[in-house]
């Protein structure tokens, strides 16, 4: 699924394409600072029922978002050194659970996805339009 020139206004109905489309509750997010991956990754908790307050876990690596029946974790590793800081705070313990796992700078980590999961990338293109591709 391609996705072009969605603006904020749009992120709602951009969602909800998504939730339609995944087969997985683990979705990676790539796309270079700034690209819009914290915003989506708000529009989905809400999508998908939380009423917390979805922030970029930066500083925290991890935030935990509560549904009615399950949970979302929200890892961001931009700020992470090395794959040994992800075991430090107990990602496969996260990724085995039954939970929506979203994961930006997912490049950080890579020989710790070796589980089911969607990618969604975004970019722009050449009319500096935002792309969302999602697989």
């Amino acid at each position: 699924m391609v996705i072009t020139d969605y603006q904020l206004k749009d992120l709602d109905r951009v969602a909800d394409q998504i939730l339609k489309q995944v087969t997985h509750q683990k979705i990676i997010f790539k796309g270079d600072l700034g690209a819009g991956k914290t915003t989506l990754i708000k529009a989905l908790v809400q999508k998908l029922g939380s009423d917390d307050l979805v922030s970029s876990p930066t500083f925290s690596i991890v935030n935990e978002y509560k549904l009615k029946a399950s949970k979302i974790y929200h890892f961001d590793f931009y700020r992470i050194e090395n794959e040994e800081e992800a075991y430090d705070i107990g990602f496969e313990d996260y990724i085995d659970a039954d939970a929506w796992v979203f994961i930006e700078w997912p490049e950080k980590i890579p020989h710790l996805l070796d589980f089911d999961h969607h990618c969604i990338y975004i970019g722009f293109n050449a009319q500096l339009q935002r792309v969302l591709e999602l697989k």
